[in-house]
């Protein structure tokens, strides 16, 4: 596994902060671009990818692929950034190899669209040279978790939505060289 280009450590205390900074990134992310999300279950994996998709400008309405795997949320023609790319949301937490990665396809979208992975390490590196890694860590949380037994998966409960959040990124490869700006102040996650 090759050694990240850079690391930035950011906090944030609410589901809207967390929100907040992934409509910044969301801002700075182009087409071929290959976000590996990992963080225990209510670490907010769904509202950071939802605030992505407010960045990039998608069809609203993104919640977790757990059960079909992948969702592709369309650019709006008529959004903040008319013409950008799609969001391929994956959920790979039922994938158990690469392989079974490269059978739902990716690659037909990579070119086209940001691709978003929950689940994703040591399962995806294969598909692009670079990548973000983005792990969302709760303050009272621990290793990351399975999803449960009975497949509901929560994202940010409501009792818990001003509990503090550590989000650790990672840039791999010469996509992400240098951190982009949106890194170096934490003023993007003010508020939402």
């Amino acid at each position: 596994m090759s050694e990240a280009q850079w690391e930035r450590t950011l906090t944030v205390t609410t589901a809207e902060q967390t929100h907040a900074l992934a409509a910044a990134v969301g801002g700075v992310l182009e087409a071929g671009d290959l976000l590996v999300l990992t963080g225990e279950l209510g670490a907010g994996k769904t509202t950071f990818t939802q605030g992505l998709g407010e960045g990039l400008g998608v069809r609203a309405g993104i919640i977790s692929p757990t059960f079909v795997l992948v969702r592709i949320h369309p650019n709006l023609p008529d959004g903040p950034r008319p013409g950008g790319p799609d969001l391929v949301h994956v959920d790979a937490y039922r994938l158990d190899s690469a392989a079974e990665i490269d059978d739902i396809d990716l690659e037909n979208t990579m070119d086209t669209a940001v691709t978003v992975v929950e689940w994703g390490r040591d399962r995806v590196e294969h598909l692009s040279d670079s990548r973000l890694e983005v792990d969302l860590h709760r303050s009272v949380g621990g290793d990351i978790a399975p999803p449960p037994a009975d497949g509901v998966v929560l994202d940010f409960d409501i009792d818990d939505d001003d509990e503090p959040r550590t989000i650790v990124f990672r840039g791999f490869g010469p996509r992400w060289v240098e951190a982009p700006q949106v890194f170096e102040t934490t003023s993007e996650v003010e508020g939402h």
